[in-house]
């Protein structure tokens, strides 16, 4: 049988995987105590799914093991032809492309598909992020790597710039059973790249990140402007960032320098200006349509222009101050558009 399930899941694409029991996470108690604390911020769902995260067949009772599947996205395995910003407007690379929880869901959902014609009476069951599994702890089980001090799972030949998915699975498949020790082996060893390199503090201690600090949340989880505190330690990050997986000697070793650095280059500020003006100028509803395929459509037409007027205030871009004015009467973005206006011309106003 896994001769013929190791081929299955290697001809839809996946050649990095690995199995585990289903079985309460070892890190659930670590869990636990990480939305005690708040860490989660206005991610409510975190908490609800604390339960089911705890018990992984509460709603699908003859699951018994997982097939946990990677998927690299340097380069971004589904990306499109007519991208319409530069690449000096500062985006995570996993965005630069087609939403992963489409183009991976389809993918896993046609090894569901096969798997069942292949494996008649048993069920299977897909799942990306946006599903109650918490799927580090699963992946770590399953041998695919630890999780590191900045929280990714990290592989010591892959890095960790891959996608996560699962299938849950009937099927009692032949897992090895690793200890607590094993699973929470560290390959990071005295290095603080990650922590030391986060521009707002979100990595509170190894392993520990404060949501609510973190640019990807702020970008991305919250409708407000971020906090005045935090706000200008966002640089040019227009939606979510990955600066703790790009210093990583891991992704370093594996991806090497120059491939990283093109990920994110020195951005052309003439370029950059015109990136924001698109973004500023455009109706909602356009953005929307442009941006629909892709992870940058989670934040609508509304949270990219709160995005785009964050990075111009720090990137002190002064060329657009007459276009960041006409936001200082908007109700949901007109204190941010003041703040914007002033350090944008903060650098005029000391010469």
């Amino acid at each position: 049988m896994m001769t013929r399930l190791d081929a299955i899941v290697r001809e839809h694409g996946f050649e990095h995987f690995g199995f585990a029991e289903l079985e309460t996470p070892i890190s659930i108690d670590l869990y636990d105590q990480w939305i005690d604390k708040g860490y989660h911020g206005e991610m409510k769902y975190l908490a609800r799914h604390k339960r089911d995260k705890r018990q992984p067949n509460a709603h699908f009772k003859r699951a018994r093991s997982a097939i946990v599947v990677t998927q690299d996205y340097v380069p971004h395995p589904s990306p499109i032809a007519e991208w319409p910003l530069s690449d000096s407007i500062r985006i995570a690379g996993y965005a630069r492309g087609k939403d992963y929880h489409r183009f991976l869901h389809n993918k896993l959902r046609a090894l569901c598909a096969k798997l069942s014609e292949e494996f008649p009476g048993e069920e299977f069951l897909s799942f990306t992020d946006a599903g109650p599994v918490l799927e580090r702890d699963l992946a770590a089980r399953a041998g695919l790597g630890w999780v590191g001090k900045n929280t990714c799972l990290i592989d010591r030949k892959r890095g960790s710039l891959f996608f996560l998915g699962e299938v849950y699975t009937s099927l009692e498949l032949p897992v090895a059973k690793l200890t607590s020790e094993e699973v929470a082996r560290d390959y990071c060893g005295t290095c603080t790249r990650c922590i030391d390199a986060c521009p707002t503090g979100a990595i509170v201690s190894p392993r520990e990140v404060d949501a609510r600090k973190c640019i990807s949340y702020l970008t991305i989880e919250v409708r407000d402007p971020a906090p005045l505190e935090l706000r200008e330690k966002m640089g040019p990050w227009l939606f979510g960032c990955d600066i703790c997986q790009t210093v990583c000697p891991w992704n370093v070793r594996f991806h090497g320098k120059e491939k990283l650095d093109v990920l994110h280059p020195e951005p052309n500020r003439a370029d950059l200006v015109e990136d924001l003006r698109f973004l500023l100028t455009s109706p909602n509803r356009n953005l929307e349509r442009v941006f629909a395929a892709t992870p940058l459509a989670r934040v609508n037409g509304m949270g990219l222009k709160r995005n785009a007027l964050t990075v111009a205030g720090n990137q002190r871009i002064h060329e657009l101050s007459d276009l960041i004015k006409t936001f200082f009467d908007n109700p949901r973005l007109g204190q941010l558009a003041r703040w914007a206006f002033e350090k944008a011309n903060s650098d005029n106003k000391a010469e």
